[in-house]
């Protein structure tokens, strides 16, 4: 397991890493996303942000990073970054495939990603993440899996990842939607010749949804490192959308309600690694301060106290309009 490397990581962030979604093309769902990006989106300017991102964060101690075919440009930023790093040593990549990138590089394209499971996208996604990461790329994830995904019952499918699994790739799953508990479930169940096929899951958990956190903990007690995405809500929670509650604490703390509300996440025993979204320095390193936020009994109550319907806090973040 390429994660037994962060196990050596002494750095209070080692257990955050950093999610290339809202850096790797010009338009995705986060709130406050015109302000952080600005005007100028071009390829040369993301690829920039991008890598002075993964300056910063490797940096600062986090060792995980993590893209997808259809985050745009994201493989390819990540590639040119490792690719000019010689000095760096110890970090773990992980990608997805399952979506399409479809936007052509434009905020207000009809269908930014195209959802397809199929054993054909894998074997040409996986083609096309070798020719950018080569032996860089540690972990393959199947994109946002949901309990009715062909790629829960592909027995072609489920061999070709085992073979892949068997050459030293890690294969997991990242899952979506308000059913996250079920998919997870389903897909530890999953085995190619008796054994386990997936060694990681990606869910969302947060502040606000809540609903995959028993699962999560079945799926770290059965061996599976837990990576957690979206751990802010696409923007929710940090200032100044955060409920009352997250930026009461916050002040508390001294530090921001994203510090808060990716501590919050930290602090379930079965988090391996929590992901920060951020698309800036600035918002990195206000993320990174999650590692130190010491929350007690009464604030965790405060903050439990938020959590939404799974099917509203999905209704929700459907809604929001791609910047």
């Amino acid at each position: 397991m390429p994660f037994a490397r962060l196990a050596t990581a002494t750095t209070p962030t080692c257990h955050i890493g950093l999610g290339l979604a809202a850096v790797g093309r010009p338009g995705y769902i986060n709130l406050g996303r015109d302000h952080d990006l600005g005007e100028d989106r071009s390829v040369e300017t993301l690829r920039t942000r991008t890598h002075e991102l993964l300056d910063a964060a490797y940096a600062q101690g986090v060792r995980y990073f993590d893209a997808a075919r259809s985050y745009g440009r994201s493989e390819e930023f990540l590639a040119g970054w490792l690719n000019t790093r010689s000095d760096i040593g110890g970090v773990v990549v992980g990608s997805k495939w399952g979506y399409t990138y479809t936007a052509d590089w434009r905020t207000d394209a009809e269908a930014h990603e195209i959802k397809d499971h199929s054993l054909a996208t894998y074997e040409r996604q996986r083609a096309e993440s070798g020719e950018l990461l080569g032996d860089r790329l540690d972990l393959y994830q199947i994109h946002s899996v949901t309990p009715d995904s062909p790629a829960l019952t592909d027995k072609e499918l489920h061999a070709r990842l085992a073979e892949a699994a068997a050459q030293g790739l890690t294969v997991g799953f990242s899952t979506s939607g308000p059913a996250q508990a079920d998919a997870i479930r389903t897909a530890l169940a999953v085995t190619v010749d008796g054994e386990p096929l997936f060694r990681t899951v990606q869910s969302t958990y947060n502040v606000l949804e809540t609903s995959a956190g028993p699962a999560l903990a079945e799926a770290h007690d059965a061996g599976l490192t837990v990576i957690v995405k979206e751990g802010m809500a696409n923007g929710r929670l940090a200032d100044p959308h955060a409920p009352d509650a997250v930026r009461a604490i916050a002040e508390e703390a001294g530090l921001g309600s994203d510090a808060v509300a990716l501590a919050l996440v930290l602090r379930q025993p079965w988090a391996g690694v929590v992901l920060s979204g951020a698309a800036t320095a600035v918002q990195l390193s206000s993320n990174l301060h999650a590692a130190v936020v010491d929350l007690d009994d009464e604030q965790q109550s405060r903050l439990d106290a938020l959590a939404e319907e799974p099917v509203a806090y999905w209704e929700r973040r459907g809604q929001l309009p791609w910047h």
